[in-house]
């Protein structure tokens, strides 16, 4: 799809003639009423604040007459209570008696309340601050132009959002969020992001964000809502695909009826990846994902005779064919080179095809056995989904809730089940922490996942931790407090988007690592890949080249 790249720019920068005149009659409606009565209160004020001066300057005249003789014009009057109640006070006019010297005091006292605490108060409250919302409401675009096609549209602006927001970026892809509140979407377009106000349920707002000519519409706000969405593009744009996140599992099937392209239980896929990660029983090959013809896959070599080996002296690729392509070691993703030594805690990331993985299983499967329940820790949605993927793999489980209200819920996927917090020692042992390959920590809270993560490390340094998080600014801490593979909701949820929009399978290698292809540029025709440098340069990883077809 060909789109005009300049015009989201202009969005923000230029506004059509049509889009003027829509949010001047928006604004007008919007402060109209508002804005009367704002004026009024203001008017209003400024009366009392003339008449308290006429006042003042009456009875300065009538002190100076009546009681010390002397005769002012008005003019010296007004003069006189202007200098005094701003606090100038130029001394050239001043009384002699106490009467009048007390009667400045109070105009004085009088002045300083009126003019320099409640004047700018009113101002502000019922001017200044109405009109810069009013500016806001104005220069909030509410339309993208009419060229606009082949962008993305993003119903909300949350976690997935901004890493989706990234991922498109990288990938030269135009993006709109759509924000119903128009100071939101007024801080987002002052951040540098692309946002459009308007009614999240209203055709006229699909309409104006060019939904028909779009690339894809991403629902992702709660489950009533993405269904209110889906039904409301689907009359604007009716063959535009459409991604919708779901919360619970039982929408999947409204969201597909209310003509989703394809519905993301992300809790669900996000357990279920989890459960992929653990070690269980024997050694095997953790499939992560297809990319054309070649199979990614990771394996831990814990208890295997690959340890203390390089990868030269393993034979891997001579013996089976596949390619190390890195090395996860404690959460972080190294390269390798045939002199890597593999460490206990190692697990390498191989690409081959699906033979070759097959080969590489069934060479696996004789080590590190160890049939001790996997411990999961948590029975939110994410906790029950991991515990259901691995009772589908007849792998036997204890759980670890604090709610006992989700006792019984528990119990439906688990072997055993402990009521109790995973921070006690007792509960946690009585678990069996101390004879799990894994421990799978599934709670929301990032703070006590790092806690968990050090108390399950000291514990038994040699398990293998597998945690989700939340937001991504704990992940390096995650990482150091001995998690050896974690996962979030937003770059799961920003990656299922992303593979469906490159049209091919998701490949999740971990937290923060994104695969993708390009075209060879031709500075690099002839070069080895030794001689790029692409990996000292950019640090990036050369999985394969592709020939041909």
């Amino acid at each position: 799809m060909k789109y005009v790249a300049s015009a989201f720019s202009a969005a923000s920068a230029f506004l059509s003639r049509s889009q003027i005149f829509g949010n001047l009659a928006t604004m007008l409606k919007f402060t109209g009423s508002q804005a009367r009565n704002n004026l009024v209160t203001l008017l209003k004020y400024f009366l009392f604040l003339v008449f308290t001066v006429f006042m003042y300057a009456g009875i300065f005249k009538g002190i100076m007459f009546w009681v010390e003789g002397r005769r002012f014009s008005w003019i010296t009057s007004f003069y006189w209570t202007l200098t005094v109640m701003s606090t100038l006070g130029f001394g050239d006019i001043t009384f002699n008696s106490d009467t009048g010297r007390l009667f400045s005091i109070f105009v004085l006292i009088s002045g300083i309340i009126l003019l320099t605490i409640v004047l700018p108060f009113v101002f502000i409250r019922f001017f200044y601050a109405p009109w810069l919302e009013a500016r806001i409401h104005f220069r909030t675009p509410r339309e993208l132009p009419a060229e606009t096609e082949g962008h993305v549209i993003i119903c909300r602006y949350e976690s997935v959002a901004q890493t989706l927001i990234k991922k498109l970026s990288v990938l030269n892809i135009p993006y709109v969020v759509m924000e119903p509140d128009v100071n939101k979407a007024a801080v987002l377009c002052e951040h540098g992001l692309t946002a459009v106000t308007g009614e999240i349920d209203g055709s006229v707002t699909y309409e104006a964000l060019r939904a028909a000519r779009a690339r894809m519409v991403v629902a992702n706000v709660d489950d009533a809502t993405n269904t209110n969405i889906t039904l409301t593009v689907r009359e604007v744009a009716p063959q535009v695909p459409i991604v919708a996140t779901a919360e619970s599992v039982d929408s999947v099937d409204l969201l597909e009826l209310a003509g989703a392209t394809r519905v993301l239980p992300l809790k669900k896929i996000l357990g279920e990846h989890l459960a992929n990660r653990v070690c269980a029983e024997h050694a095997h090959v953790h499939i992560v994902g297809s990319f054309r013809d070649l199979m990614f896959a990771e394996f831990p070599i814990h208890n295997t005779p690959l340890v203390g080996r390089t990868l030269r002296e393993t034979r891997l690729r001579k013996s089976l064919g596949i390619n190390v392509v890195g090395m996860w070691e404690r959460g972080r993703l190294l390269p390798v080179s045939p002199d890597t030594v593999f460490s206990e805690s190692s697990v390498p990331v191989v690409v081959g095809t699906t033979w070759q993985i097959n080969e590489l299983e069934s060479y696996l499967v004789i080590y590190n056995t160890n049939y001790n329940p996997v411990l999961v820790i948590g029975c939110g949605s994410v906790g029950y989904a991991a515990a259901a993927a691995l009772k589908r793999k007849q792998v036997a489980v204890h759980m670890i809730e604090s709610n006992p209200a989700l006792e019984q819920r528990a119990k439906e996927v688990a072997d055993r089940v402990f009521i109790g917090n995973a921070s006690d020692r007792n509960v946690i042992l009585q678990a069996g922490l101390e004879e799990t390959p894994s421990v799978l920590i599934t709670t929301n809270d990032d703070a006590i996942n790092i806690y968990l993560c050090v108390y399950c490390r000291r514990l038994n340094p040699q398990l293998r931790i597998v945690s989700r998080v939340t937001h991504e600014r704990n992940l390096e801490a995650i990482h150091r407090a001995g998690a050896d593979f974690v996962l979030s909701y937003a770059s799961l949820g920003a990656a299922f988007v992303s593979s469906i929009l490159q049209k091919r399978e998701l490949i999740m290698l971990g937290e923060g690592i994104d695969m993708f292809s390009i075209q060879l540029p031709a500075s690099l025709v002839g070069t080895t890949l030794g001689a790029s440098g692409i990996g000292a340069k950019t640090g990036l990883n050369v999985i394969a080249l592709q020939n041909g077809n």
